[in-house]
């Protein structure tokens, strides 16, 4: 009986690679990429910002009609019209791309899809549904993390195929990068992103992208089941009519706990967002050269896919309150060593120790941060996760979108104080927890006995 759920989470981990590795390559690629007017980081700021605005109704309706299969497929065509709009980047056809991805619900639907197989799995085998979701979301992220790897190995190893392609000129003055490095500044003194990759190039990786989506839209279509129809409501008992479902995402709002989780959720995309945009650019790109941009965020997702799995069976025996500890510890611990250190292509070896550490700490957040929406509100679990979207593309708006304005410095002061405030608020989530579990159970008043007539 095990075999069928884990099968769904193979084919849904391997279609949702597949797709990663075009989207995860150029999104890593974009700041130091389409550089010309912030195209860029705009493109993603966009995308984010219609992902939260979209993720307010769209997830819980679309649910609803076409199930968490159709869904993920419609959203996972829109991803595929990204790839294709990079062929020709300009704002005409990049922003309504980018448009169109934040529009399709693709993780609240696969992250309801994993919750409700694991939930049901665990009935069946008597299992706690947490441990079982824990352990999918880590088999699920641990295939998916590995899209960094090998959609960065591909563009790294196009690249190195025009010679002179993607060389820095941060070699020229080292005040450009690093925390020192302004982006405004640059627009006066030049652009340090150095010469681009010819049309050759960019064509053969895109053309290499694209098919890797379209090979995620097949894996789905044809081998992931759908799940019942009992297994993709709302909450249980809740009215199912359309109205009711766009306002499902709000009502989840009125949760304390969930209010007490957005600075964390905004986090996990503040720091992703970072290292993708401004990590690239400030200290890879202008140091050493955007041809090495691939590798340095491979060395993020070799321990990123490992410590994904690793992590979401460990929850099982150390509890995920010390790996939220872990996190915030080793992140805190990255921002301040980033806003010491001078980078300098003679230092190469640091670029990827940071990136790899930084790698280390998203896993936390992308494992623990999921199972924990799946588990504290495993009756209203796909408006919760739509508001897990909704707030974690808030933080990638915030950060593709002061990305061209604010200091690099400026950027990581910020990050330090969302992480620090996060996971406060998380630990008074855990008391409630605490609290709300260790009360005494209140016995129901005996009835007495009426006497035979």
């Amino acid at each position: 009986m095990a075999l069928r759920p884990m099968k769904n989470i193979l084919v849904l981990s391997f279609g949702m690679l597949f797709l990663y590795i075009a989207y995860a390559g150029l999104m890593t690629l974009q700041s130091s990429l389409n550089h010309d007017e912030g195209l860029g980081v705009a493109s993603l700021s966009v995308l984010y910002g219609s992902l939260t605005l979209s993720a307010m109704f769209l997830p819980a309706i679309l649910l609803k009609k076409f199930g968490c299969k159709w869904t993920i497929v419609g959203s996972m065509a829109c991803y595929v019209s990204f790839t294709l709009a990079n062929f020709y980047p300009s704002w005409p056809t990049m922003i309504p791309a980018s448009i169109l991805v934040g529009m399709g619900p693709l993780w609240p639907a696969e992250r309801s899809y994993i919750t409700a197989i694991g939930r049901k799995y665990a009935e069946m085998a008597g299992k706690a549904t947490k441990d079982v979701v824990n352990q999918y979301f880590g088999i699920f992220f641990f295939i998916v993390q590995t899209s960094r790897i090998w959609g960065n190995l591909i563009s790294s190893l196009i690249f190195n195929l025009t010679p002179d392609a993607g060389e820095s000129l941060g070699a020229l003055n080292n005040s450009f990068c690093g925390a020192g490095h302004c982006p405004m500044d640059s627009l006066i003194s030049g652009n340090i992103t150095g010469p681009s990759p010819s049309n050759t190039v960019l064509y053969s990786l895109l053309g290499a992208y694209t098919g890797c989506g379209i090979i995620a839209i097949i894996l789905i279509s044809i081998f992931l089941d759908e799940i019942s129809p009992k297994n993709n409501e709302i909450g249980e008992g809740e009215s199912q009519s359309v109205c009711s479902m766009f306002f499902a995402t709000f009502k989840q709002l009125t949760d304390k706990r969930q209010c007490l989780l957005i600075p964390l959720t905004i986090f996990s995309g503040l720091e992703q967002g970072f290292i993708t945009g401004d990590y690239t650019r400030d200290y890879v790109t202008c140091a050493i050269g955007i041809r090495m941009v691939g590798f340095a965020i491979i060395s993020f997702g070799v321990p990123n896919a490992i410590c994904a799995a690793v992590f979401g069976k460990l929850a099982e025996y150390t509890g995920r309150i010390s790996l939220f500890i872990l996190g915030a510890v080793i992140h805190i611990g990255c921002i301040i060593a980033l806003l010491l250190w001078r980078p300098h292509a003679d230092q190469i070896a640091l670029f990827f120790v940071f990136s790899g550490v930084w790698g280390v700490a998203d896993a936390v957040w992308q494992t623990q941060i999921s199972s924990l929406y799946g588990v504290l509100f495993e009756k209203n679990k796909e408006a919760a996760f739509a508001n897990f979207s909704l707030w974690e593309s808030v933080g990638f708006v915030i950060a593709f979108g002061y990305s061209s304005f604010l200091c690099v410095y400026m950027k990581l002061y910020i990050l330090l104080c969302v992480v620090v405030l996060g996971i406060i608020m998380y630990a008074v989530v855990e008391y409630m927890e605490y609290v709300k579990t260790s009360a005494p159970v209140k016995e129901a008043p005996k009835e007495t006995e009426t006497p035979e007539a």
